[in-house]
């Protein structure tokens, strides 16, 4: 019995290191993005933005911000769930017929890259171009901002 465990356990550990993370590593990523969203508040302004523009201003306001609570609430729940279960399979994007998989942004606006010397190729002249805080709701500040 004993010796029936301990191949047991070998061969569990074989198979979860030659089974590789890459799945596991994207599914854990894409949770915990998906979990940030109550902090970026993405999918909120989308819903508000987008009820505005299909049912009109009112609605944007009343209709549209409890639509968009309960859809961030939702995305950050599909986040926790993907975290939690990234080590076992499936590994591909749950819920997309109701969620898409990567974050959403409002139509209006979707942030780039942080002014950063960690994202910048010209640091060693002194400047850099970029946002000065996409992750902030609203901020839509650039340096540099040439079209």
């Amino acid at each position: 019995m004993r010796k029936a465990l301990s191949l047991l356990a070998l061969v569990a550990a074989v198979g979860a290191l030659a089974s590789g993370c890459a799945n596991t590593e994207r599914k854990f990523g894409r949770g915990l993005d998906n979990s940030l969203d109550i902090v970026r508040c993405g999918e909120f302004r989308r819903t508000v933005e987008q009820t505005a523009i299909l049912e009109g201003p009112d609605a944007g306001y009343t209709v549209g911000v409890v639509r968009g609570i309960n859809r961030t609430l939702g995305r950050t729940g599909i986040g926790i769930y993907e975290m939690v279960t990234a080590p076992l399979p499936p590994y591909g994007p749950i819920f997309t017929d109701h969620f898409a998989p990567e974050p959403v942004y409002p139509d209006s606006f979707t942030p780039g890259l942080v002014a950063d010397s960690m994202f910048a190729t010209d640091t060693y002249l002194g400047f850099s171009g970029g946002e000065v805080m996409p992750f902030s709701p609203g901020s839509r500040f650039e340096i540099f901002n040439i079209p």
